[in-house]
């Protein structure tokens, strides 16, 4: 019998150029999955193809553009038709929005963006996916979202409405594919310590409130209001992100969906 947590899985990761996309595309290789990495730069999902190859893995890489609902039913048909079938979807793709504007100054457009982007996207690619998962082989879709969801703080109001959307989503879409025996979780971190090292959009996001309380980003991150503000004193890792989502996706958690893997330090406790 294999140790490896997802021998014989095809995974489909959008967003798998991206830091958290890219950590847990590695992860699933190494694991024993066989890994199709979509995204729209070109040369980020090659980077993640190239360690995924050095280290024996197989990926192959997509350009796709996730708002694209004709361009990424095509490729999960292509995908399905290539290797018989997928296993695992992750939708990683990240869209730039505001945090730290109150309503007052809030434009709807800006409310809007992370609203209308992340969910657009997660419903094209988790319909994609789904018609090719499930009945006699169990198929499992993993989100992401953020703390957010449940915070009551000023300042994120298209985020958090965004973040909550995600995980609703989520949690309805396990009830309606339950019976084709496909898993639905959603995984919650927190601002992620070394994703701006990685390449990630957080870089850009938090910018605006580490210049703020006059830290670079990766002082707010190691030791500003967020760190403070959870349980553990700290932050999650790209990695403790990809190792629970492979663990998450493998039939050792066959008994989980319609839940919330709480990967927040402790800033929310359920």
């Amino acid at each position: 019998m294999s140790g490896l947590l997802l021998e014989g899985k095809n995974a489909v990761i959008y967003g798998g150029g991206g830091a958290i996309g890219g950590a847990v595309a590695r992860v699933f290789a190494r694991e024993g999955a066989r890994v199709f990495i979509a995204g729209r730069t070109q040369a980020k999902l090659d980077a993640v193809a190239r360690d995924i190859a050095a280290l024996g893995g197989t990926a192959e890489t997509a350009r796709v553009d996730v708002l694209d609902q004709q361009a990424v039913e095509k490729h999960a048909d292509a995908i399905a038709a290539t290797a018989g079938g997928i296993d695992i979807a992750l939708n990683a793709v990240s869209v730039m929005h505001d945090q730290g504007t109150l309503l007052a100054d809030l434009s709807l457009e800006e409310f809007m963006r992370p609203i209308d982007g992340f969910l657009r996207a997660l419903f094209i690619t988790s319909k994609a996916v789904a018609r090719h998962m499930g009945r006699e082989r169990p198929g499992v879709i993993l989100t992401l979202s953020e703390p957010g969801a449940k915070l009551a703080v000023g300042g994120i109001l298209g985020h958090g409405v965004s973040s909550a959307g995600k995980e609703a989503f989520s949690r309805l879409l396990a009830a309606e594919l339950a019976p084709g025996k496909i898993r639905v979780i959603d995984i919650r971190p927190h601002a992620v310590i070394d994703a701006p090292a990685a390449g990630s959009y957080t870089k850009d996001l938090f910018q605006r409130s580490a210049a703020a309380a006059g830290q670079s980003v990766q002082e707010f991150l190691d030791h500003g209001g967020m760190v403070q503000g959870t349980l553990l004193k700290r932050l999650p890792t790209l990695s403790e992100i990809a190792e629970t989502a492979a663990f998450l996706a493998s039939d050792r958690a066959g008994a989980m969906t319609g839940t919330v893997a709480n990967l927040s330090g402790g800033a929310l406790v359920d």
